[in-house]
């Protein structure tokens, strides 16, 4: 069944979908060596599910770093922002994957980029007292000056969310 109508979504045959969910399901598990041969054939890297989530996103907030790597070897976009404005570099900050974190910065992700909440992955991080992340963020260059667009700091944000460590680390580094 197609849908001629320009401004509509294209509409998919139940192969096509069954396709997209096994890829989807791939990037879940973190099956590289299932998703590899199909981003060889052409596989867009930037495939996105129903909610914004690429797939790199959802290799990163699984914590699946060799399979987020062959997505941004084969130009996958770690500025990629799913619906509610939250980039891979913010998945990977949430879940405290610090090795995730590196790479998106090795691949040029954005260290202070913000979703439409103003947050920037150090906020994230330190909220969910991540003190692993603040540092790798704030070695790497993140601002722990900037605010969320409630006007928050990124140490008022961290305490407002009960954060056992992390003000003291910001407020530490905010002074050095």
């Amino acid at each position: 069944m197609s849908n001629d109508d320009p401004r509509q979504p294209p509409v998919l045959d139940e192969e096509t979908i069954a396709f997209a969910q096994r890829v989807f399901q791939h990037v879940r598990a973190g099956d590289a060596e299932a998703l590899a041969p199909l981003l060889d054939m052409g596989l867009p890297p930037n495939l996105r599910n129903e909610k914004g989530d690429s797939l790199l996103m959802l290799a990163c907030y699984h914590g699946h770093a060799e399979t987020a790597a062959l997505l941004l070897r084969h130009g996958g976009d770690p500025e990629l922002a799913n619906d509610r404005g939250q980039t891979p570099l913010a998945g990977a900050a949430f879940k405290g994957d610090a090795g995730i974190v590196r790479l998106l910065l090795d691949y040029g992700a954005q260290i202070d980029a913000s979703g439409p909440d103003g947050r920037t992955a150090l906020m994230i991080a330190a909220m969910f007292n991540r003190t692993d992340i603040v540092e790798i963020l704030v070695a790497g260059g993140a601002d722990v000056h900037l605010r969320d667009a409630q006007g928050l700091s990124v140490e008022e944000a961290a305490r407002r969310m009960g954060a056992p460590d992390t003000p003291a680390q910001i407020a530490r580094l905010s002074r050095a």
